[in-house]
């Protein structure tokens, strides 16, 4: 497994076109689906017959991001799809040890995810019942916003946390990610990219590449 992982948002792929459009990002690690319900976030993108339906295309690991409420009672469903990760947020969990162990028994692995002004303490002493971390560097709800660098030393504070306790986790980052900030990300500690907008606006495969490679270089660099 690479130590870099390149995941495009379908958020800003073709809708009537998804077959068509994970042809365009084979060459990525996995699919990247955001579920939106209009009550966590302002906007309302797909729900689970949606992802039954882009987890029966079997052409990429799909990766999903739960934006929504009450997420105790619907991440373990979403998991029971067969999908290779769920994440939900923290802000909207009741029990998230309970739900990441939930999501673990259906098979795929639990995520969690904090919004931009969650600070890292608040999951510290949770983040070993995980397997990946989300640090958001947007506001949640809509694609093609700002990348926030003030989101980057909460990254440094997973990362030394990972090193203090021999973790495997992976640090994942969503939102502004391009060629012009996934070197940030990358040197902060990042290992996995969430990209929309950058890889399907142009040649998805080139740009796949292209972010993968500038992910490498700054993660040796700030090794």
């Amino acid at each position: 497994m690479t130590d870099v992982r390149i995941q495009p948002s379908i958020l800003a792929a073709d809708f009537a076109n998804f077959a068509h459009e994970f042809d365009r990002i084979a060459t990525a690690d996995a699919a990247h689906v955001d579920v939106m319900d209009n009550h966590f976030v302002p906007n309302l993108t797909m729900g689970q017959p949606m992802v039954e339906r882009l987890q029966s295309l079997n052409k990429l690991p799909l990766d999903l991001h739960l934006m929504i409420a009450d997420p105790d009672r619907w991440a373990p469903q979403f998991a029971e799809m067969g999908v290779f990760s769920v994440t939900f947020h923290l802000e909207a969990a009741t029990a998230p040890a309970t739900i990441a162990r939930n999501i673990r028994a259906q098979g795929a692995r639990a995520g969690v995810a904090l919004r931009p002004g969650t600070p890292f303490a608040q999951i510290e002493e949770l983040l070993e019942h995980f397997d990946q971390l989300l640090i958001m560097t947007v506001e949640p709800g809509f694609g093609g916003q700002k990348f926030m660098p003030e989101t980057m030393p909460k990254l440094r504070q997973a990362r030394e946390w990972a090193k203090r306790h021999g973790s495997e986790i992976w640090l994942q980052v969503d939102g502004g990610i391009s060629a012009d900030t996934i070197g940030m990300a990358a040197e902060a500690g990042a290992d996995t990219f969430v990209a929309g907008s950058a890889v399907f606006r142009g040649e998805p495969e080139a740009e796949i590449a292209r972010l993968r490679q500038l992910a490498t270089e700054h993660r040796h660099a700030a090794h």
